[in-house]
């Protein structure tokens, strides 16, 4: 397909989609073109300057590729050139592309089992130990057990998850405890650290990654819950003085199928996807947490002069407690028992 192509059709589907809205786009613009036999589509929205999640992302690719031997291929499309962020999900669930990279904090909403990767109170545990979210442990089980009502299978959560978010303020609001939250517009992705914020007077701002310099830029926000990689990827560090290093929420970005499409595929595609998501899951959040954020994006961050500001003990105790009161109504919306035992397992109580 060439380039022209392909610039249309994401026009044409952009366009559609401020029209009708993203249920119209699921059901209504999302036909699968003809494909070639062996050719699988996979997207990614993270662009190139996302170092580890883009090299994660390729050799997955590549790592399929070499295993099914040439009767396929996956083809992975990055920086939104097919679809973005908020199209994917919906692409999927269409069959207009075959696997999605995602990160998994956007999609929470409508998948409310991947909240327990972004759950304050939690992210901490599960950023320190991440076995708990390896391919075959029992919480990766569980989510996908969960998944499964909705037709969606997870490959791999990548081995744990990435750094946790913390909160950054711009340089003429800093942010240097708790107290310092109320009155401010903040962006934040995660539906479960917007209940929490919101308790400390924050004005929550659901925008993606893409869009936070620009909000930043005109103050339509002026501080934002982060990873580094996207502060750092996105040149955030541009628009920002502080780091308040209070670990609030967490993602991972994960390779999705849905459930009908994985229980499709033969024994040598399914080797192929799991051979590669092996790969996917040993390099992964290690390489990111452990090589690329404290060699790349940190000195990025630092050197441009953001101040990191460590919260004291006394916040630190205040923010756990609120934090629980959020997993309540996180249970409610995935099940009781299912919320209660996935929390268990991701305190390392089960």
């Amino acid at each position: 397909m060439s380039n022209t192509v392909n610039r249309s059709r994401r026009e044409f589907v952009q366009k559609s989609a401020v029209t009708l809205g993203a249920p119209a786009l699921g059901s209504m613009l999302f036909t699968r073109p003809a494909l070639a036999a062996d050719e699988m589509k996979s997207v990614i929205y993270f662009t190139p300057t996302y170092i580890g999640i883009i090299r994660a992302a390729r050799g997955f690719a590549e790592q399929f590729n070499t295993a099914i031997g040439g009767s396929k291929n996956l083809k992975l499309y990055d920086s939104g050139r097919l679809l973005t962020a908020d199209q994917q999900l919906p692409g999927l669930r269409a069959g207009n592309i075959d696997l999605m990279f995602h990160a998994t904090s956007y999609v929470t909403r409508s998948l409310p089992i991947l909240g327990i990767l972004g759950l304050p109170g939690i992210v901490g545990e599960l950023y320190q130990h991440p076995e708990r979210l390896r391919i075959g442990s029992p919480l990766f089980n569980l989510i996908n057990k969960s998944l499964a009502k909705d037709n969606l299978y997870m490959l791999s959560c990548g081995g744990g998850v990435l750094e946790p978010e913390y909160i950054w303020g711009n340089k003429e609001t800093p942010i240097r405890s708790l107290s310092d939250l109320r009155g401010k517009k903040m962006r934040i992705a995660s539906f479960e650290a917007t209940e929490l914020l919101e308790g400390y007077g924050v004005t929550s701002v659901r925008i993606t990654s893409a869009e936070t310099y620009v909000a930043l830029q005109r103050g339509t926000v002026d501080a934002a819950t982060a990873n580094v990689a996207t502060v750092a990827g996105r040149s955030l560090n541009e628009q920002l003085g502080f780091c308040y290093k209070m670990p609030t929420t967490a993602y991972d970005v994960a390779p999705f199928v849905l459930k009908s499409t994985w229980d499709k595929f033969n024994d040598k595609t399914k080797d192929a996807l799991q051979t590669a998501a092996q790969w996917y899951d040993q390099n992964t959040v290690e390489y990111c947490n452990h090589t690329v954020y404290p060699d790349t994006f940190w000195p990025k961050v630092l050197n441009s002069g953001v101040q990191v500001i460590e919260p004291d003990k006394a916040d630190i105790e205040d923010f756990n407690a609120s934090a629980q009161k959020v997993w309540g109504p996180w249970k409610k919306s995935v099940g009781e028992e299912i919320g209660a035992h996935a929390i268990d397992l991701a305190l390392g109580k089960a």
